[in-house]
């Protein structure tokens, strides 16, 4: 079974090719993960600053070599760097499972590019790295996301009750899973 060998594989579609992330994404992925439409719905730390952004890369491709995180620049057609998504973590012997995490410059938003890149992502994590499950966790308000999710064919599970710790306090997620036998079910034909 294969996960990345601490090489991050390039997956290409028709509208948009994901990629290792590098240094030189800062500035985009800056704009995004900080971006007030987007911001709220992360998991982690607010960046203000390129060289935040750059320490934020630099440890998920560090993750990446160590095999506990898979994290890929979201390229648009015309080669922008648009979003990132990945797999935050996953666990082989087991459980055969991983929990994966995305976001998109809104200017980008609406136009079937995030779906396109879930997909390849997914088919790589239930091909190439042999999962049975994926899960996806999401902040209840987060409708646009609970939208991708189901129109991929992930079935909601239920509430995990305080399950992250904020700023703001604790917060409940609305757990989500794509089993592998289930893959394709929420696909464009």
């Amino acid at each position: 079974m294969y996960v990345c060998g601490g090489v991050i594989p390039e997956l290409s579609g028709r509208n948009v090719r994901l990629r290792a992330m590098a240094a030189a994404d800062a500035p985009a992925l800056l704009g995004i993960w900080s971006h007030s439409e987007v911001a709220p719905w992360l998991d982690g730390p607010p960046l203000s600053s390129v060289e935040d952004a750059e320490a934020l890369i630099a440890l998920l491709t560090e993750w990446a070599a160590e095999e506990e995180s898979l994290r890929w620049s979201i390229l648009g057609p015309d080669g922008d760097v648009i979003g990132s998504c990945g797999y935050n973590h996953w666990q082989l012997e087991g459980a055969y499972r991983g929990e994966i995490g995305f976001e998109l410059s809104p200017a980008a938003m609406r136009r079937g590019y995030m779906r396109e890149a879930l997909e390849l992502m997914l088919e790589f994590g239930f091909r190439s790295m042999g999962l049975n499950r994926i899960e996806a966790i999401c902040i209840p308000d987060n409708l646009r996301a609970q939208r991708l999710l189901t129109g991929l064919g992930f079935r909601q599970e239920g509430l995990l009750r305080q399950y992250r710790h904020t700023a703001s306090g604790y917060q409940d997620v609305q757990m989500y899973s794509l089993l592998q036998g289930e893959a394709g079910a929420g696909r464009r034909t």
